[in-house]
């Protein structure tokens, strides 16, 4: 990732609870008559949470206010990019902020969410070999040394 670009700042910087409650008691005292403005705020803040859970219902609303606001689609995008990085589902993550760059290629943030994608999905898949490695040497030195014992009985 180039060093001139600016850090994908909502990717790593939890919402403080105060804040949160904010959005959502203005989310909440709007009932069912919720405005997509209101709505939109709450997903990011829930977005920017650090547990898991509010994640999720972030990502949720995204989703609804993508699929039922067609003039809201091109700023969910990188939200729902975002959200999904959090919550570690980068195939998604990937999708969503690619459809981003195909229109707006220049998109500084989008960038730089793409950078913080590649380098979770090479760093992970760095450790899965790792792990895949040792298991396997385990393996083979448990396998080695049945077959040692097995080669003094006879």
């Amino acid at each position: 990732m180039a060093a001139d670009l600016p850090y994908a700042a909502d990717a790593e910087s939890p919402l403080k609870d105060a804040e949160l409650a904010v959005l959502r008691t203005q989310y909440e005292s709007e009932g069912s008559f919720v405005g997509v403005q209101t709505k939109f705020n709450y997903a990011w803040g829930l977005i920017k949470s650090a547990r898991r859970h509010e994640q999720q219902l972030g990502v949720r609303l995204l989703t609804e206010i993508f699929r039922d606001h067609v003039e809201r689609r091109r700023e969910c995008l990188y939200y729902l990019g975002l959200g999904h990085y959090r919550l570690g589902n980068y195939a998604e993550a990937r999708r969503y902020n690619d459809t981003l760059l195909e229109n707006e290629p220049g998109n500084l943030q989008a960038l730089s969410l793409r950078g913080l994608v590649d380098d979770k999905v090479a760093r992970e898949g760095l450790l899965g070999v790792a792990i895949v490695s040792g298991v396997l040497l385990a393996a083979g030195m448990v396998g080695s040394a049945v077959w040692k014992g097995l080669a003094r009985k006879r």
